[in-house]
């Protein structure tokens, strides 16, 4: 499997091995070994693992969560393709306000790593896009919080003619300005 850091420190994309035959493919988007050459320690341990399905142009984000405690996430594509966007909300990082994105689709097994206090957002690309997360943490509503994704200071870019569809709440999420102002900014702890 290969690896590589992305644009935001210490979030990863990794690139499992794909092997096809008559059947179809197989693929292992999570491998310890890999995981600990590339984060340098084993993944945290899986408090809850969630999926969604989305039709095309359905954007979730830019959801984190407060920290403490913060939640890790493992993120891959199991059904159709989505364009993943990993963007640093922490403040005092290298790589404030910076953000990559990377497409992930079922038929590459690529997987992405986000550590505690950085933002996620994912584009479905294709109908009944399925995207499935291992989180460090279980959901709890209190501690999830959300950031524009039409932030101009953040500056995402979503595909050109995509028929954008967005939950109430992530329509009417504060800029990331906003969210600074009003002290609820992850701390970077290196």
């Amino acid at each position: 499997m290969e690896h590589r850091e992305l644009a935001v420190a210490g979030a990863y994309a990794f690139f499992p091995e794909v092997f096809p035959d008559a059947r179809g493919d197989f693929a292992s988007p999570y491998q310890e070994r890999a995981f600990v050459a590339a984060v340098g320690r084993p993944l945290f341990p899986v408090a809850q693992a969630s999926r969604s399905v989305s039709r095309r142009g359905v954007v979730r984000g830019v959801h984190y969560t407060l920290v403490p405690p913060g939640t890790a996430k493992y993120v891959y594509c199991a059904g159709g393709r989505a364009l993943d966007m990993v963007v640093d909300l922490r403040a005092g990082s290298p790589t404030f306000a910076r953000w990559e994105a990377i497409e992930l689709a079922a038929g590459d097994g690529t997987a992405v790593y986000l550590p505690p206090g950085v933002g996620h957002a994912f584009a479905a690309l294709e109908d009944d896009t399925v995207v499935c997360y291992l989180l460090s943490e279980e959901y709890r509503k209190e501690h999830e919080l959300a950031v524009s994704v039409f932030d101009e200071e953040i500056g995402l870019r979503l595909p050109p003619g995509l028929p954008v569809l967005l939950s109430e709440r992530d329509r009417q999420a504060p800029t990331l300005a906003e969210v600074a102002a009003l002290g609820q900014l992850p701390r970077y702890d290196g």
